[in-house]
């Protein structure tokens, strides 16, 4: 929210703008980190990258983050939800096999349909929520969507109370968790690095 201008700083935002700051684009790469790791021998990694708000600049420095590690990524541009399914089919021809699922409101908006098709496509793919692992996907790193919810919560109130947006700091999740789940692996004959999988926060068998 500071580097986007919105506010001043999060301690005081100034203006008529508070709220939650969610760093979930800046887990990108850390997203990407705990892929490679999770497929070891990948050479090629699919980016699934929303063509409506991230940045050239995010997906070069992810692309130069991989190539540092013996990687390529290559990104799948999505501008809008019906393009989803037809991005990841272009994925696995590609010669990717592993794919990061950008931080997004879109993509989180049609996960079913993401990790849907990421399981058809038997393709190891890595979320921005712990909710989407527990709901079908391989693997997800990031704070829970329920805090934030709550966290906003908290907000809206204090607004509502009379309090001045511009006297409210902006919050930031403190909590972030991985999510592992050993039943998708399964079901797409793969098998999540044991020393991952000690490190999860949580192990869906």
């Amino acid at each position: 929210m500071v580097g986007a201008g919105l506010v001043s700083s999060f301690a005081r935002p100034g203006g008529n703008i508070t709220g939650i700051n969610t760093p979930l684009s800046e887990l990108d790469g850390k997203r990407q980190d705990i892929l490679l790791e999770a497929v070891p021998g990948a050479r090629t990694v699919a980016m699934l990258t929303d063509g409506n708000i991230t940045p050239s600049r995010h997906i070069e420095m992810l692309k130069d983050a991989a190539r540092a590690r013996g990687a390529e990524v290559k990104d799948f541009v999505v501008r809008a939800p019906e393009d989803v399914a037809s991005a990841m089919n272009e994925a696995k021809p590609s010669g990717a096999i592993a794919l990061n699922v950008l931080a997004t409101p879109m993509f989180n908006a049609v996960r079913k349909i993401i990790i849907e098709r990421a399981a058809a496509l038997r393709i190891p793919a890595i979320y921005e929520w712990p909710e989407m692992a527990e709901e079908g996907g391989l693997l997800a790193y990031g704070t829970r969507l329920d805090r934030v919810l709550r966290q906003a919560a908290r907000v809206v109130l204090k607004v509502l109370g009379g309090v001045k947006p511009a006297d409210i700091p902006v919050e930031q999740p403190t909590h972030y968790e991985l999510v592992a789940n050993l039943k998708a692996a399964k079901a797409i004959d793969f098998e999540i690095p044991a020393g991952l999988v000690l490190r999860a926060d949580r192990v869906i068998e």
